[in-house]
């Protein structure tokens, strides 16, 4: 009875350590794994045997996936707002400001991005440094390029495949990227998404837009703050920032306007196509709440649904630069706002205050 029992133990054992490591341990398709060092190896100059090695050791992260179906944009204003805009963070960032102004002012002269504008982003993406994420880059871009969520719904469907293809482009540029820095593949932790140092700068991003600003010929930002200001800023003028032109002013809607929410704001959308979505809404009574800002007619409409109602805003090419870091126009809202209140400046319209730590 006795040897039985034991033999079932040992038996039952050996297959919950054998069962769940199976289903928590995913593999992607031979075909499509083959494919992709194929095209990293093509496009990067990376060898095959290099990619073989970093996906073998690469782990899907089921955590990954599940925080890829609940992004934070999908909340309304009212509650996605107080995340992002304390006292305690506004109270970080004019700190932020003050501790470094020679440096962001060295940097707003040259790229023409307002000081405070940089130090929101970086605010907003890791309370500058302090939280730059727990996840292995290389863990979160595998399990993204091969295993995005899938949810089902025929009309997302498009979406979806778009977006892991995306996130294997991305995993592709990781290889270029740790080869030309000189980065640790294995050690780089960042976000969910794969995003990495003190700005959150995808792989591309990380290629395209950073830059050596302390000169040391090392586009380090994980560590170097000159580097991490200018690569920001820089970031923001290569998507068409424009010098000392306003960001966003309160809109107000005429008596009798319909309620109009455009459904234009997604991936891809120009601003030219969203200024143009503008123009209908203009001509059925939304208009600016600030004086001075006729000279910069274009203009897109952002409608929020806000704490004490529906809240109307008319976005620049400026604020269309901010949706480029993160295309959602509560992110871009949340950074005008932050920055504005770094800046000391207030934020127009009943609401806009800022929100208890």
């Amino acid at each position: 009875m006795l040897q039985r029992l034991c033999l079932g133990l040992l038996a039952a054992v050996a297959a919950a350590a054998v069962a769940p490591a199976h289903a928590q341990t995913p593999q992607p398709p031979a075909a499509e794994r083959e494919a992709f060092i194929e095209q990293v190896v093509r496009e990067h100059g990376v060898p095959a045997e290099t990619v073989r090695d970093a996906l073998d050791r690469a782990r899907y992260q089921q955590g990954i996936v599940a925080a890829m179906s609940r992004p934070a944009e999908a909340r309304p204003w009212r509650d996605y707002r107080p995340n992002f805009i304390t006292d305690g963070r506004i109270r970080d960032g004019r700190r932020f400001l003050a501790e470094h102004r020679e440096a962001l002012a060295q940097v707003e002269a040259e790229y023409g991005v307002p000081a405070e504008v940089v130090v929101s982003i970086i605010g907003v993406e890791t309370n500058w440094g302090g939280f730059t994420g727990r996840h292995k880059v290389l863990d979160a871009l595998y399990t993204l390029a091969f295993f995005y969520p899938v949810s089902g719904d025929p009309a997302r469907a498009q979406y979806e495949a778009d977006r892991q293809t995306y996130f294997r482009r991305e995993l592709g540029n990781l290889f270029r990227l740790v080869r030309e820095e000189n980065l640790d593949l294995h050690g780089l932790t960042g976000s969910y998404a794969g995003a990495m140092g003190w700005g959150q700068f995808m792989p591309s991003s990380y290629l395209a837009y950073a830059v050596d600003g302390d000169g040391d010929g090392r586009r380090d930002l994980f560590n170097s703050l000159p580097d991490i200001l200018a690569s920001v800023a820089n970031y923001f003028a290569a998507h068409g920032w424009q010098r000392g032109e306003p960001v966003a002013v309160r809109a107000e809607r005429a008596p009798g306007a319909p309620e109009w929410r455009p459904e234009t704001w997604r991936r891809g959308t120009t601003f030219d196509e969203l200024a143009s979505a503008f123009e209908q809404a203009a001509a059925w009574g939304y208009r600016p709440q600030e004086p001075g800002v006729e000279r910069t007619p274009r203009a897109t409409l952002v409608t929020l649904e806000g704490a004490q109602g529906m809240e109307y805003w008319l976005g620049f090419q400026n604020f269309y630069v901010i949706t480029r870091y993160n295309h959602s126009p509560l992110y871009g809202m949340a950074v005008y706002q932050l920055a504005r209140e770094i800046a000391g400046g207030p934020v127009s319209g009943p609401g806009t205050g800022t929100a208890a730590p």
